[in-house]
């Protein structure tokens, strides 16, 4: 069996140290081959920890030192980036990676997220859209998309987006809390407001941003 293919079936079966075995003979056996590099950066990667992360750096690296074209190696070394709070030059990579002809909705939101991260929040916005127009039914994106567009006081298109998540998903706290603030700040429909709030902490009781809204807006109209 293929090294690489062997490596992968190992980690599906979340037999890592085989994986581990499997990507360093395939390594041995095609020093010249980026493919080893990159399913072993990902592995180590998807580990989390500090060390292994930098191990994996090293690998993404040398898969584009052997083949500069490899986008799927650019975009596994800005997951890793963005995922080590390296935001700068983690977009720098998701914008090469998707000129480099990476496809799907998963490149823009990334993209977008880390431009939002960098505090670049019209930057990010095209590539949020981007993302929603790939990927319409994705409603972490369109979730991301409306929290977004309410930072940039777009108060109706938040609203209109955060109303399509809580309908589609009607136990998606995060949208109800989101969709409450809205409500609170942009209309000053408290009723609006609160029930959103609310239904935010019933459904995730650990939602302490909800319930300390909640408790704001129910004291000041008293």
């Amino acid at each position: 069996m293929d090294h690489n293919n062997e490596g992968i079936n190992a980690i599906r079966n979340e037999d890592y140290e085989q994986a581990v075995k499997a990507f360093s003979e395939a390594i041995e056996a095609n020093p010249d081959d980026p493919i080893g590099y990159i399913n072993f950066g990902n592995l180590l990667a998807s580990i989390g920890r500090e060390e292994e992360a930098l191990k994996a750096e090293k690998f993404f690296q040398k898969a584009i030192t052997l083949d500069p074209d490899s986008m799927t190696a650019v975009y596994g070394l800005a997951g890793l980036y963005y995922n080590l709070e390296r935001y700068d030059e983690a977009a720098r990579l998701y914008e090469k990676a998707i000129r480099g002809g990476i496809e799907g909705a998963d490149a823009p939101y990334m993209l977008a997220k880390s431009l939002e991260r960098t505090g670049k929040l019209k930057l990010s916005l095209p590539y949020m859209q981007r993302a929603r127009e790939l990927a319409p039914e994705d409603l972490q994106i369109r979730l991301s998309y409306g929290i977004l567009l309410a930072s940039l006081e777009m108060f109706g298109e938040a609203m209109e987006e955060l109303g399509h998540v809580v309908e589609k998903d009607p136990d998606n706290a995060d949208a109800h809390y989101n969709l409450g603030v809205l409500y609170a700040v942009s209309t000053q429909q408290r009723e609006h407001a609160l029930s959103h709030l609310k239904k935010a902490f019933t459904v995730s009781p650990d939602h302490i941003q909800a319930r300390e809204v909640y408790n704001m807006i129910s004291q000041s109209e008293e």
